[in-house]
């Protein structure tokens, strides 16, 4: 079996570099534009599709032709509690020495009244034991928290320094899923043909 995960298309919060976490921010009609312009990689227009509930997600894979997308909790993006509607620098600046201890912890951040990547991985790998239950090739449209999650899963990333594997929000993550509901990255897949 096969899972493609790719990231919601833009909103206008993503454009004015804004923590969404659980705020339900729609589309923005440049995102609108972008997710019409993307391609699946081959086989995943047939393959179910599952998405996170928040209507980022829920609009893109309705404008990929996914109108009858199934929706997982699951799959919703980090929740950043009280660091929601900010940016990163915003949050820099105002809490200084106590951001960085923060965000020296990897995938055991968790800012206030929000939860931590090690926890986001917890439950992206419960609902891939359930999709591995299904027999068949998954498209999970869903957010950078879930991406990031199935690097932890799948590599081991602690979330300190670098992702192992570079993805950018137009970039489809690509996997091998195990019976039991293992991730192996079989590779990176552009969504819109790139020029030289």
């Amino acid at each position: 079996m096969r899972v493609c995960l790719i990231r919601h298309a833009a909103t206008r919060w993503n454009e004015e570099g804004r923590i969404q976490g659980r705020i339900d921010v729609p589309l923005s009609a440049a995102g609108r534009a972008q997710a019409a312009a993307w391609r699946l990689p081959y086989g995943f227009m047939e393959a179910a599709c599952v998405t996170s509930p928040l209507a980022r997600a829920r609009e893109t894979a309705a404008i990929l032709g996914f109108t009858d997308a199934g929706v997982d909790p699951r799959l919703a993006e980090m929740r950043w509690g009280a660091f929601e509607g900010r940016t990163l620098d915003e949050l820099r600046a105002e809490h200084g020495e106590a951001m960085r201890r923060l965000e020296v912890l990897g995938v055991d951040f968790r800012p206030p009244g929000g939860e931590s990547p090690r926890l986001v991985a917890e439950r992206l790998a419960a609902c891939l034991r359930d999709l591995a239950a299904t027999g068949r090739d998954h498209l999970l449209v869903a957010h950078k928290g879930i991406l990031r999650a199935s690097l932890i899963l799948a590599l081991g990333w602690d979330m300190l320094g670098k992702p192992p594997v570079r993805f950018e929000p137009e970039k489809a993550l690509l996997y091998e899923l195990g019976p039991s509901g293992s991730l192996r990255l079989l590779g990176v897949h552009p969504l819109r043909e790139e020029t030289a």
